[in-house]
């Protein structure tokens, strides 16, 4: 029997929520989130959909026997995943509740993270090409959920715990949130934090002894000292890791992501524009980072009450 918590948007710690439809990196995701949930000291709300994909052409009728076995089939998936997580978990493991829900799972996810600390997906699910690079639900709910998402590909081995956090920064208003969070998790799992700093998308063929490059690059040094400063204050316990590169942000950030255990962005930088959904880095990254990476929205700093920018 599935459990649905009353959470309100006034939850002083909100649960952290994971999607789950019976593929392996679901479960995954699961274990991942329960660790998250217990460095958190936070619930983790556990769900999966029932709901059947739209199709073309008359919409098939059920009967009682076979919504019976889809639900049946759900709640082995739950008790899986929810295995997966206490194993992820296993000293400290958080307060787990399950739900199944009848409505499609991705609008779902985005109305349940007005009051989640944290949505975490698959990178892909069952109905997604072996091969396909990002999963629909994975998409939509980076593109359009209101609190942090984490997108994870693999299951985590125990040498990347040791592994530090990574962040871009961009000297962006929306990698203020990015920031914030970066260092929070950084702090939580008592590891280092990498701040990468891609100064330019000029291609590094480009001739770097132009006259007034050295003052370029010490503009965009001053980007990073500042977009730090107040996070290292709060955060002393941090040891912080500064890269400043000239390159294109989501090459630099996808090799460093190779020694981190997390890496962290915010949706959309300041070469995007107003209402922009998600960014041409943040987007190709959570279709390419091996290690599981969080997207941060402007405005939604994680937990009850972020509302959507």
């Amino acid at each position: 029997m599935t459990d649905n918590p009353a959470t309100s948007e006034s939850d002083p710690r909100p649960p952290i929520v994971a999607a789950v439809d019976g593929s392996e990196v679901s479960y995954h995701a699961a274990a991942w989130a329960a660790a998250a949930a217990a460095l958190h000291g936070c619930a983790l709300h556990l769900l999966t959909s029932v709901s059947l994909p739209a199709v073309f052409g008359p919409v098939p009728v059920l009967g009682e026997d076979d919504l019976a076995r889809l639900h049946a089939d759900a709640e082995r998936i739950l008790a899986e995943a929810t295995r997966s997580a206490r194993a992820a978990a296993p000293g400290e493991a958080p307060a787990i509740t399950t739900e199944v829900v009848t409505e499609p799972i991705i609008p779902v996810l985005i109305d349940r993270s007005r009051r989640a600390r944290l949505v975490a997906v698959g990178s892909r699910g069952l109905g997604a090409f072996r091969r396909g690079l990002l999963g629909s639900v994975s998409t939509a709910v980076t593109r359009h959920a209101h609190s942090p998402v984490a997108v994870v590909r693999a299951a985590a081995d125990a040498v990347s715990a040791s592994k530090p956090v990574l962040v871009g920064v961009d000297g962006s208003e929306n990698s203020v949130p990015a920031l914030e969070l970066a260092f929070e998790e950084a702090s939580r799992r008592k590891v280092g934090l990498i701040a990468l700093h891609a100064w330019t998308d000029v291609s590094a063929a480009l001739d770097v002894s132009v006259s007034g490059w050295d003052a370029i690059r010490d503009s965009e040094d001053a980007v990073l000292a500042e977009s730090l400063s107040g996070h290292t204050e709060r955060y002393p316990d941090v040891e912080v890791s500064r890269i400043l590169v000239q390159d294109r942000p989501v090459r630099a950030l996808l090799e460093q992501s190779e020694g981190a255990q997390l890496v962290v962005v915010g949706s959309h930088g300041r070469g995007g524009f107003t209402g922009m959904l998600l960014g041409s880095t943040s987007s190709a990254l959570v279709q390419a980072v091996e290690c599981p990476i969080v997207v941060v929205r402007e405005g939604a700093k994680g937990g009850a009450g972020q509302e959507d920018s």
